[in-house]
């Protein structure tokens, strides 16, 4: 039997800690520091230790850590989507901020449901995370009452908290909203439909925005609304531009709840050779990538993903820390993209 094979874990197959101590030639304590806080020993006592890590396969383990130093070194991240371009790109930003830390994120997704997320959150809370990322403020009476039992920080993503008992990192979608629909008021546009699908708490806002703002122009009419829960897709976004050149002739511009729908909107547009923005205006909201290369390019608000995953990581591993946060509303602001389309 080698050396690296003999004693293993007692009988769980794994090498333990006292084991790498003893090939390294130093005390448990010392390799335990040589692993968790390197700074504090040598360059050689380190390579040794690290030595002895490789030739053992050694694992820390996480439960036990946890249990001597009281926290989990896990942060719990939900998000809606993993194949949304939008939260894709909040992910990169939250992978990011703890790159440097010693922190493993828990990344889960709800898609879009209630129930998922209830799951999911009661399934992570059983490895007692550090804190958590959340994505938006809205959430069912059942985890709402989770979150407020939890002793650790939780941090809401994308939107803005109206009170400053959630912390939150985001934009105001309401405001997003209703700057797109004054943008569209400004350019003349008088019969502007509002098309959103999923509805999602952020769709939903942002239609807010668009009510507001075209009752404020004199302008509303319920009928310029069109709202299906279905996923948001690029086909679903051209069927229902067909919906609105049937339901409303005399619709001058389409508010797309996200540019998925708007593209859609603009390819169909297109194969039916209706002119954009000569016969109807199109935008859109998020600015994926895709947005500004569309004939015609798209307008759309462009949203600061990554910066919004980034800060709320950022702000999370303080509050972790025991700092106190400099804002507990950090709004990152969105940026009005006017191109062709309209």
């Amino acid at each position: 039997m080698s050396r690296s094979r003999a004693g293993k874990g007692r009988g769980t197959g794994r090498a333990t800690l006292e084991e790498v101590a003893r090939l390294a030639g130093v005390s448990t304590m010392t390799a335990s520091r040589a692993l968790s806080r390197p700074q504090l020993v040598s360059d050689a006592t380190r390579a040794k230790v690290e030595r002895a890590v490789l030739e053992l396969g050694y694992v820390p383990n996480r439960a036990a850590q946890a249990l001597a130093s009281r926290q989990s070194h896990v942060i719990a991240v939900l998000v809606p989507s993993l194949s949304n371009a939008v939260f894709t790109a909040v992910l990169d930003g939250i992978q990011d901020a703890v790159e440097a830390s010693h922190y493993q994120l828990l990344i889960g997704n709800t898609h879009y449901s209630d129930a998922e997320e209830e799951k999911l959150l009661r399934t992570y809370l059983q490895s007692d995370p550090d804190g958590i990322l959340l994505p938006g403020l809205s959430h069912s009476p059942e985890v709402a009452s989770m979150l407020e039992t939890l002793r650790v920080p939780v941090v809401a993503m994308m939107d803005l908290a109206e009170t400053p008992s959630m912390l939150s990192v985001g934009f105001s979608q309401l405001d997003a909203g209703m700057a797109l629909t004054r943008h569209l008021l400004g350019k003349g546009y008088r019969r502007i439909a509002f098309v959103g699908a999923q509805l999602d708490e952020r769709t939903l806002r942002r239609a807010d925005g668009w009510r507001q703002a075209m009752t404020e122009a004199g302008l509303f009419d319920q009928r310029l609304e069109i709202m299906t829960p279905a996923p948001s897709t690029v086909a679903l976004g051209a069927a229902l531009m067909r919906r609105v050149l049937a339901e409303l002739p005399d619709a001058d511009a389409v508010f797309f709840c996200n540019d998925d729908l708007a593209h859609g909107a603009i390819f169909h547009c297109q194969r039916a050779g209706i002119p954009v923005p000569g016969r109807i205006a199109v935008a859109g909201f998020n600015d994926l990538p895709a947005s500004s290369l569309m004939l015609p390019s798209l307008t759309t608000v462009d949203t600061p993903r990554y910066q919004v995953g980034y800060q709320a990581a950022s702000l999370l591993l303080d509050l972790i820390a025991g700092k106190a946060p400099a804002a507990r509303r950090i709004d990152l602001g969105f940026t009005l993209r006017e191109r062709e389309s309209t």
